[in-house]
């Protein structure tokens, strides 16, 4: 998926500002019980953005006006372009109500702290609008950076898509997009060594999946992999490695080592030998659009580049 990304640092590059910093706060850490540590904005996310949706099914105006920043007032970047109107965002949501809004569903594909006292939500936001039986199905892909104020977090900043016709797909559709999906890009030099390791014993391929956590179809194509379907024959022959390209600028050097064209669009896969030969890659974007395949694609790629046999 690249033409629904939404690309939270040139947000940031665009309208932050450095004295809002200085307003801003910090969240404290909380252990998790599990010996690490999390921000209370994690669940913070959750809490603003069951605030949000409630007003938006509600078409309630004047409280999602309440959940964005007026001091500095907050911003956003449309299909129509960049405005500095508060308003923007808050009349956008509340007239869907008005069109016959009877889903909402916001999905977390990706949460980011790009900043102290400051968290960017990456969404893909599901809708029916009109009555039924003719309802029709709606998504929407968004950004929101949200800030510190006070004792509360406040939307400062936004960008959103076109509101488009939702395609059915006939892949598997995650329930809950998994945000930890594609760990941090730097990671990935060591996570192929490690797979090659693992392949060097076991005589398995390499499946590297290049994407972000940003990207909706990567988390279709990881469910799709983790489907009764097609779970077995995954483990059977293959080592998943999940390659973050972040904001298309990180592991780019990883892209042209083993010939995957990003500029098509990611998920985009490469299959390596347990040498580390590349045997195949991607390079018009066959899998960037989640709603073009169905679970025979997937098992017919598979089946076409797992290893002849494992000695």
């Amino acid at each position: 998926m690249k033409t629904n990304c939404l690309n939270w640092a040139l947000i940031l590059q665009l309208v932050w500002p450095a004295p809002l910093l200085a307003q801003s706060r910090s969240a404290p850490l909380q252990n998790d019980g599990n010996g690490s540590k999390k921000t209370a904005a994690d669940s913070s996310v959750y809490k603003i953005l069951n605030r949000w949706r409630a007003a938006v099914m509600s078409g309630d105006r004047a409280e999602l006006g309440a959940l964005y920043s007026t001091t500095p007032p907050a911003r956003a970047q449309t299909p129509e372009g960049n405005t500095q109107d508060p308003n923007e965002e808050p009349t956008f949501w509340s007239a869907l109500a008005s069109r016959g809004l009877i889903k909402f569903e916001p999905k977390v594909l990706e949460i980011r702290r790009p900043q102290p006292g400051a968290i960017s939500v990456v969404l893909r936001i599901e809708l029916m609008l009109g009555t039924a039986p003719g309802a029709e199905p709606y998504v929407v892909s968004a950004t929101q950076i949200w800030v510190g104020q006070g004792n509360d977090w406040h939307i400062y900043a936004t960008q959103r898509s076109d509101l488009v016709r939702n395609l059915a797909g006939r892949l598997p559709q995650p329930a809950t997009p998994n945000t930890d999906l594609y760990p941090p890009p730097k990671q990935a030099p060591s996570e192929i060594e490690a797979a090659l390791s693992s392949a060097a014993r076991d005589r398995k391929r390499i499946l590297l999946v290049f994407g972000g956590n940003w990207c909706y179809d990567c988390h279709v194509l990881d469910a799709t992999f983790h489907s009764k379907d097609i779970a077995a024959l995954i483990d059977a022959n293959f080592h998943v490695v999940h390659v973050n390209v972040g904001d298309y600028d990180r592991n780019l050097d990883l892209a042209d080592k083993y010939e995957v064209p990003l500029k098509k669009g990611v998920p985009s896969l490469a299959v390596l030998d347990p040498d580390g030969k590349l045997v195949f890659s991607q390079k018009q974007g066959e899998f960037e659009s989640s709603a073009r395949l169905g679970p025979e694609d997937v098992i017919e790629f598979l089946n076409k580049w797992k290893p002849a046999h494992k000695t």
